[in-house]
């Protein structure tokens, strides 16, 4: 199931309709309460991370899910997508990055992943791994280093596990401690296909 795309705007356009959207997904798969409450919560904070945006910004935003007929394995996702004006040259450097931990100026977990989501959209060309100072984890090796057309540039949780062995400050799992996102989230990834950037949550109930 693919919820309707609800096209937002970081002035508030299009968040009411997105929370709707999580709410008739939440009746449409029968969810408990708890489960319910928690789609939409996260949707409340992906529409509050697209309202941090500066500027004017547009995105879509949907949700859909896997295995409904499973509550042992069943999965939902939530996205949001921009355009991004990243060029092949400019993905090339974002790939071959190596840098460690978000981006120090953004306050607060959340802060640092909507500033990553921000700054892939509209990068600049210059010393673009020293601006950017996200980390590129991949999740795995079905993310290849060398793809420039579509690669996951981050997750959750090979950052939860870079911070919780020690690679990063206190300071960084306490942000993790704090965030409506990290504790009820199963995963976060941001990525690049082509000349869109996608950050998809994932939850299983």
């Amino acid at each position: 199931m693919r919820s309707d795309v609800i096209h937002v705007s970081s002035d508030g356009a299009g968040f009411d309709e997105a929370l709707n959207q999580a709410e008739f997904v939440a009746r449409f798969r029968d969810l408990p309460k708890k489960s319910a409450l928690q789609l939409r919560l996260l949707t409340e904070e992906v529409m509050g991370m697209m309202r941090a945006l500066t500027g004017e910004r547009e995105a879509d935003f949907w949700i859909d899910d896997e295995n409904p007929d499973d509550p042992a394995d069943r999965l939902f996702r939530l996205h949001l997508t921009a355009e991004t004006m990243m060029n092949g040259e400019m993905r090339k450097k974002l790939l071959s990055a190596s840098t460690s931990g978000l981006n120090s100026a953004a306050v607060g977990f959340t802060g640092k992943l909507r500033d990553l989501f921000e700054q892939l959209i509209e990068p600049s060309d210059q010393n673009m791994a020293d601006d950017l100072k996200m980390g590129v984890y991949y999740a795995g090796a079905d993310y290849a280093v060398e793809s420039v057309n579509s690669a996951d540039l981050w997750s959750l949780n090979a950052y939860r596990a870079e911070i919780g062995n020690g690679a990063g400050p206190k300071a960084d799992w306490d942000e993790l401690e704090k965030s409506v996102v990290a504790k009820v989230a199963d995963e976060v990834r941001i990525g690049i296909t082509g000349q869109v950037v996608e950050m998809t949550i994932y939850k299983k109930y």
